[in-house]
């Protein structure tokens, strides 16, 4: 799964989609998709990506307690 992160708009490759859907995880692993080669994988905030149609990504995957709100 591609994303997009908020302030650069480079497109990085989610490498757990079930750490990205866990609420109680705050980072996710992404191997960035700049350059001809792909980068080694970071830790990045999933609060700085967002899908690359712009859209923000789901609040049930961002808080835990999206539910009570």
């Amino acid at each position: 799964m591609f994303l997009q992160e908020k302030e650069t708009g480079n497109l990085v490759k989610i490498m757990d989609v079930a750490v990205l859907s866990n609420p109680t995880e705050p980072d996710v692993v992404v191997r960035s998709q700049q350059g001809e080669e792909e980068q080694d994988p970071e830790p990045v905030p999933k609060q700085g990506l967002i899908f690359p149609s712009g859209e923000s990504l789901p609040r049930c995957w961002l808080d835990a307690n999206y539910r009570t709100a």
